[in-house]
């Protein structure tokens, strides 16, 4: 605690300091501009002197991708596009040419290109998977604090990709826009036509205001070159610093906007059943009736940068299942990405280092309610949740519970724990309010609460982003947490419900150069650490990591494009000193034409695990969780990994993986049929304690992409993870995922989707099929089944074997919503 009162006192007057920078409402950077250059080499840039002034036009355009609208002959115009990829600010292989205008409710976007028609790529895909393809499109920092923007992007059909740009974190394409797009291809080229309603942006009110703009154009066919209207200079961090700026959007309609998606829900499943009634086994496949789920979701702009969004039992099943990943030997929880669109507008906002806000923690809410926006400097958001899943009992559980119950008026000493449990809500919370300081950095505060039954967490902590210079950023993160509830004593072998207070701490720092790029990082969390609204992969840990890397001038039209190096060394130890993991790497790669890719890595490093992290600690009257005489393992490891991808053809493209590490610890759990293959499992069965030990790991990854025709697209994939133990040269585990997917677009608003994993490990097949019809954000029709079968594989519950095809679960499903909108 100490230490972060330390650092509090250290970044409140760093922060005055910046904040004397100015704010983004100052006088405007000047952005550099490179008029093209024939010879292909880079050039000093020359001035641009202000921001570019936006027109008020009277007559609308029709979005039809043809730009013979009369607002494009008064529209601004950018143009001496540069390419700043593979090029380093050069003249772009073709023109570019972009327009700009709005009225008083829409913003109105057009881009030409010219390009040879033969080498345009562009499928009739799904929204926001496009970036196969050709594209056009901007970031549109609205606010104009060079730390979030708009990401628009379309292919030269005008089918979109559009969410949000952050400087802390990259780009989120999870968000839906509503806006019109609509592209042609023309005889030497392309035109894309674009009209966004003020109404799905936010963005600053009043006269005199500037918005940071950057406009992109992305060419497949010339090694994925990338052309972009203000020149990317490589020494200075982050994209929106570089960014140009307009000016005029002024008088735009300030109407209130209501929209309401109620949503419907039809679906009928079977499943495995976990226990036994009547003497019918467990495991025995049961059908479910059919269930209807009624709810909606609304959203409300109470100003052009407030909105406040509420659901009412909303249906928050994925339409898609997640992607299968290998969990054998898995000792932490595996991170599953947020694909809910109620809580996926803003969520940058509630991102930060420690993952102190992971949504999916909010599973299935009766009521849930978010206010998010910005006033000036500062940035607000509230998040409410009543989520039932906790006490949402299957069908199974619950008649267990009736048993018990019974039970128990009979024999008062028997206990029946789902009682406290059951249809209760657990109340989940999140605050986060951030403010605006200098230019480029910005401090935050952050609380959450997660309560159910006698399971009750809070955290709270600060988080900040300062810009130091063009070239360096420093990002930290620090986080106290409460918690009453249930913790494991390895000492005493019990499960106490006790109060654990805990803190976590973050800092990275990069510094970046034309050619040389450096970070630095620090992370750790106690072991009393818990953040039931977020994900935490570890607690009792602390990491520091160095990253290094030094790249070529790229030569465009060389064999040979690019090539880079890189050193990268991260150490983890515990609380009380004693080193967890070490891992240094070497990696070189090389860029060539065809979009491709060679990269060789060589790593060595060693890992070291502890009785106490496993289970209860040896004393002189009790085993503890290891076998053998020593309460710890360790093992030094190397490895090689090579990587390679390439676009041979604008059909085709792939990627290859391939990763033999020697000295990879086995934890010895056991995975699917293959049994423990410790010594320890070996002399004394599988149930002796655990004896971790090293072996050898083979991972091989390869992904294939196949687009035949403009409306179809195939992916497979091939994931294989073994790891063999030296001390008996017996397989611990071998899962070998096999994953196909295939989309048919019958239109940019109509697909269908049918996809089929098996896992070996596992030997289940996974069958899904979706049809999809999604004119725009809210409004969606969909019907799918998805099936879960199991082959010569064994029952889940009891274990036994069974030969051919069994059924685990299986859901058919029709799902329809709609978006009414309403602004007044």
């Amino acid at each position: 605690m100490k230490a972060l009162i330390l650092i509090l006192l250290f970044l409140i007057p760093l922060s005055s300091l910046i904040s004397a920078q100015g704010t983004a409402d100052g006088p405007v950077e000047v952005s550099k501009n490179i008029p093209p250059k024939k010879d292909g080499k880079h050039r000093d840039p020359s001035p641009k002197t202000a921001p570019v002034n936006i027109p008020l036009v009277e007559a609308k355009p029709v979005i039809d991708g043809v730009l013979n609208d009369e607002v494009w002959r008064s529209a601004a115009r950018f143009s001496d596009f540069v390419q700043t990829q593979p090029g380093d600010n050069i003249a772009p292989s073709s023109p570019v040419e972009a327009m700009m205008a709005y009225d008083k409710t829409t913003l109105y976007i057009a881009f030409r290109v010219t390009q040879d028609k033969d080498k345009i790529r562009a499928t009739v895909s799904r929204r926001d998977e496009i970036f196969q393809d050709d594209y056009v499109g901007l970031f549109l920092d609205t606010f104009n604090d060079k730390q979030r923007a708009y990401a628009l992007f379309f292919n030269p059909f005008g089918i979109q990709a559009d969410g949000t740009y952050a400087e802390a974190g990259g780009e989120d394409y999870s968000v839906d826009i509503v806006m019109q797009s609509k592209g042609v291809l023309t005889d030497n080229g392309y035109t894309v036509e674009i009209a966004i309603p003020f109404q799905s942006l936010r963005y600053a009110i009043g006269k005199g205001k500037n918005w940071g703009l950057q406009l992109y154009r992305r060419a497949k066919w010339n090694n994925n070159e990338l052309d972009s209207w203000m020149p990317d200079d490589r020494s200075v961090s982050g994209n929106l610093s570089k960014a140009g700026h307009i000016t005029g959007i002024e008088d735009i309609s300030e109407k209130r906007t209501l929209e309401i998606s109620p949503t419907i829900t039809l679906s009928q499943s079977g499943r495995r059943s976990r226990y036994s009634f009547n003497n019918d086994p467990a495991g025995r496949y049961v059908n479910d009736g059919v269930k209807a789920d009624i709810g909606f979701t609304a959203k409300f702009g109470i100003t052009p940068n407030t909105t406040l969004d509420f659901a009412y039992n909303p249906d928050f099943a994925q339409v898609e299942a997640d992607a299968p990943v290998t969990s054998a030997n898995q000792r932490f929880p595996i991170f599953y990405p947020e694909k809910r669109p109620f809580f996926l507008e803003r969520i940058d906002m509630f991102q930060s280092p420690m993952d102190l806000v992971n949504t999916r923690s909010i599973v299935d809410p009766d009521i849930a309610a978010k206010l998010t926006g910005k006033t000036g400097k500062n940035t607000f958001g509230l998040i409410y949740a009543s989520d039932k899943a906790p006490g949402n009992f299957s069908k199974d559980e619950r008649e267990s519970y009736k048993i018990c119950s019974a039970l128990h008026a009979g024999d008062p000493t028997r206990y029946c724990p789902a009682g406290r449990l059951i249809d209760r809500n657990a109340d989940i919370g999140v605050v986060r309010y951030k403010r605006d300081i200098g230019r480029e950095s910005n401090f935050g505060l952050f609380g959450t609460t997660y309560n159910f039954v006698d399971r009750h967490n809070h955290t709270g902590g600060f988080d900040g982003r300062l810009r130091f210079d063009k070239k360096t950023v420093f990002e930290f993160q620090a986080i106290g947490t409460h918690t009453r509830g249930f913790f494991y004593d390895p000492k005493t072998d019990r499960v106490d419900y006790r109060t654990g207070n805990g803190v976590g701490y973050s800092g990275w720092i990069e510094r970046a150069g034309r050619n040389f790029y450096m970070n630095f990082v620090v992370q750790g969390r106690s072991s009393d650490y818990r953040a039931d609204v977020g994900y935490t992969n570890r607690t009792d840990t602390n990491g520091a990591g160095l990253f290094m890397r030094y790249r070529t001038d790229p030569k465009p039209k060389a064999t040979i494009v690019s090539k880079q190096i890189a050193f990268a060394s991260n150490v983890d130890f515990d609380w009380k000193g004693r080193t967890q993991r070490r891992m240094s790497e070497i990696r070189a790669s090389v860029n060539l034409q065809k979009n491709s890719n060679i990269t060789l890595a060589l790593q060595q490093g060693y890992e070291r695990v502890f009785e106490h992290e496993f289970g209860p600690m040896r004393t002189p009257t009790r085993l503890g969780a290891f076998f053998g005489p020593s309460s710890e393992r360790s093992a030094p490891m190397k490895a090689i990994q090579i990587r390679a991808s390439s676009t041979p053809i604008k059909q085709l493209s792939f990627n290859l993986l391939f990763d033999n590490t020697w000295g990879t610890m086995d934890y010895d759990f056991g995975a699917g049929d293959f049994p423990r293959a410790s010594i320890a499992a070996q002399l004394l069965g599988q149930n002796a304690p655990l004896y971790p030990g090293p072996g050898t790991a083979l991972t091989i990854s390869a992904f294939v992409q196949y687009r035949p025709t403009t409306a179809l697209r195939t992916d497979f994939s091939f994931d294989k993870s073994r790891l063999r133990r030296y001390d008996t040269g017996l397989v611990a585990f071998d899962d070998n995922i096999f994953s196909s997917r295939t989309t048919y677009q019958f239109t940019r608003d109509i697909w269908v989707r049918a996809r089929l994993d098996y896992s070996t490990l596992a030997k289940r097949f996974r069958p899904q099929i979706v049809m999809g019809w999604t004119p725009k954000p809210g409004t969606a029709l969909y019907v799918g089944y998805s099936d879960d079968l199991s082959y010569n594989g064994r029952n889940p519950y009891t274990r036994q074997l069974e030969p051919g095809f069994h059924g685990n679960g299986r859901t058919f499903f029709i799902k329809a919503s709609y978006l009414f909108k309403r602004s007044f």
